[in-house]
Parts: C-alpha cells; structure tokens; sequence
C-alpha cells in the first residue's frame, strides 16, 4: 500500500501538461518498469513518448491495460501532492495518475505468472486536442491488442461500458463595428456569440436522452473576441465542446449547429462514442472481481467524458473504463482515494487471474 501511494505520489510531481515534464515522467516510468525486470519500449506520437511494456507468455489470453501520463494544466502547487485523511491531492491523482500506479504494481507482481499475458500501453495526449496520429491509436497500429482492454479512467470502481462521443466546434460570430463610447451604433459580436452558444444548449439534440445518459454535456470553452477597449467587437470566435450520446449521430448534431443564425463553423474536432457488451465475459469477470468492493453491484454505467478506448473499439478490441474512487478531476482538489487505490490494484489482479479459467469455461 504504502508502495503504491509513493508511486502515485512520484507520477503526481511531474507537471505532464508540459512536454519536457512528460518525457521527465516517462522516463521515469520506463525505468521503474526496467528496474523490475520488465523490459520497455518507446514510440512517439507527435513527439510525445508512447511507452510499452508486456509480461506473461505470449500465447496466453491478453489483456491491454492502457493508461495515460499527460494532464491538463494546473494551479500553482497542485504538482506538489499531498494527503488528508483517506485522500491524495494533486493534479492527476484521479485521472488517472493514481490508477496508473496501480496498473504499474499489478504488471509487476504479475511478471513471472503464465497465465495471462498482460500488455501495459501508456500515453501522453489523451487530454489533447488534436484528433491525427494519437499514441492510442499508434500503439493499436502497432499490434498493441489483445483480447480485452482496461482503460484507467475515473469511474469510482465502476465499469464504463459506454462513454459519449466528442464533436468540439469552432464557431465565428460577425458583427459591426462602432465606438465604444456609442455601443448602439454596431453589433457586439461577443454578445451575440453568447447568444449562439445558449441556442446550441436550446437545439433538439440537446434535450434527448438515453439509457445511460439523461442528456447531451455542452460547453463553453474558449472564447475569443475584440482587439480594443474602446470599439465594439465585430467579430468573436468561440470553441463548444459537444458531448453527444451513443445513439446520436455527429453529423445530424453538426448538421443542427450550422443551421444556426449568426454562425459559421470553421472547424471540428471528433471522436466516436464508445459502446461495450455489458454481458460479455469480459464485463462479467470485471464485475466479479470488483463486486467485493462495493455496497452494491458494480454496474455498468455511461461516462460523460470520453476516453482512448475508442483506439482498441475500432479494431474490434472490446474496452471499457475502469478506475479508482476519486473526484474534482480537472479542478483545483483533485482527489483519490487511497484506500481505493489498494482496492483498485487488488481488483485489477483479482481480474487477470481469473479471466483465463472464464474463457477456458
């Protein structure tokens, strides 16, 4: 235990929203794998490092746990970690850098099993906008499968067996120019930005719901507009970020957003949903191992925030979201559990032992 928390206390300290920290933390991290006796190998993606590492025998049932090193920026002191009572703090704690520790620990004490063989890809820009040659999809390119894949995101000891898909778009509002001193003489291209942005949120795909979801996530996230105090703004850029569910299709849901008065889309970003057979051995054998673990049955549950699994889904490698107790992931207290972690680890090990009788069955 006490092993496990330094891990993730170590993988917390490196600022992995920055390129220099990341290559720092994967180097790092390809050591403690070699210092182990497990050998690891290096890819890049866009120059950033793609890191594989596998143990067990090669013909056994194979098992990819996927993680990721990279973080979105963070506050001042949120790269020093600390803990209160059950919680570590830090960013990355929740996700996933905690989860990753632990995927860590699991392949080393599995390194001289021969029962399964456990592949363990990690990445450093999941939490990036750019949508061409992915370390997710370059370890896929490269053979990195297996029978089932394990991403560590958070999920509090649930199974994620669906996730929405991203469509993030960038809009350009016009507007006309005046004086600022007689702001009733243009058109404040800013304010009618807002304006779009609260139709997007009004739009018929955005009151539809789902099985697992009750409806679509749309957000605000970046807005760009004026060049001077004094002038009204006549133009105003701003990027949405749309989660859409399973079920829906992108292009209807891009098709509802150009019809939008005011507006023109410049450019898109997208990522398909991600959609798992919850009675598969696979989920069920995950769920068993976790199933001690919680009050309840672990159930299957939909993420509203998306994940690389969508890599191994589209080469026909089921994959789900599976990862500790946590909370405030991307904000100032980002949080895990640490007694969540010794669960998540045990859970994790508990699972790979027990698949290859399951499949055998």
């Amino acid at each position: 235990m006490d092993h496990l928390v330094a891990l993730a206390e170590r993988l917390i300290a490196y600022d992995t929203c920055e390129p220099e920290a990341i290559r720092k933390a994967a180097g790092f991290v390809k050591g403690w794998l070699e210092a182990r006796e497990i050998e690891a190998g290096e890819e890049t993606a866009r120059e950033r490092p793609v890191l594989m590492a596998e143990v067990g025998p090669a013909d056994a049932p194979t098992v990819v746990l996927h993680g990721h090193l990279d973080v979105v920026p963070g506050l001042p002191g949120q790269f020093e970690p600390r803990i209160e009572g059950d919680r570590l703090i830090g960013r990355g704690s929740y996700d996933m850098k905690g989860a990753l520790a632990a995927m860590l620990m699991v392949t080393a004490q599995l390194r001289d099993q021969d029962r399964i063989r456990v592949r363990l890809g990690i990445v450093a820009d999941e939490e990036s906008e750019e949508e061409q040659d992915r370390g997710s999809d370059r370890l896929v390119d490269l053979g990195f499968t297996g029978d089932f894949a394990i991403t560590g995101e958070p999920t509090d000891l649930h199974i994620g067996v669906e996730a929405k898909g991203v469509l993030a778009v960038r809009l350009e509002v016009g507007g006309r120019a005046a004086h600022g001193a007689t702001p009733w003489l243009g058109d404040n291209a800013v304010l009618k930005a807002l304006d779009v942005f609260r139709s997007i949120e009004s739009l018929p795909f955005a009151r539809e719901s789902s099985e697992l979801f009750d409806r679509p996530s749309i957000n605000l996230g970046r807005i760009w507009g004026g060049d001077a105090l004094n002038k009204v703004p006549d133009k105003c850029v701003i990027d949405v970020d749309i989660r859409y569910l399973p079920e829906q299709d992108p292009r209807m849901v891009l098709e509802q957003v150009e019809e939008l008065r005011d507006a023109v889309v410049i450019n898109t970003f997208t990522r398909p949903p991600a959609i798992v057979d919850r009675d598969s051995i696979f989920v069920h054998t995950l769920r068993e191992a976790t199933a001690e673990y919680h009050d309840h049955e672990p159930t299957s549950v939909g993420r509203d925030g998306a994940s690389d699994a969508v890599s191994f889904l589209r080469v026909g490698v089921p994959a789900v979201e599976f990862g500790p107790v946590g909370g405030g992931h991307h904000g100032p207290e980002e949080w895990v559990s640490i007694a969540s972690l010794s669960s998540y680890s045990r859970a994790l090990e508990a699972f790979l032992m027990a698949l290859p009788d399951r499949m055998e069955g």
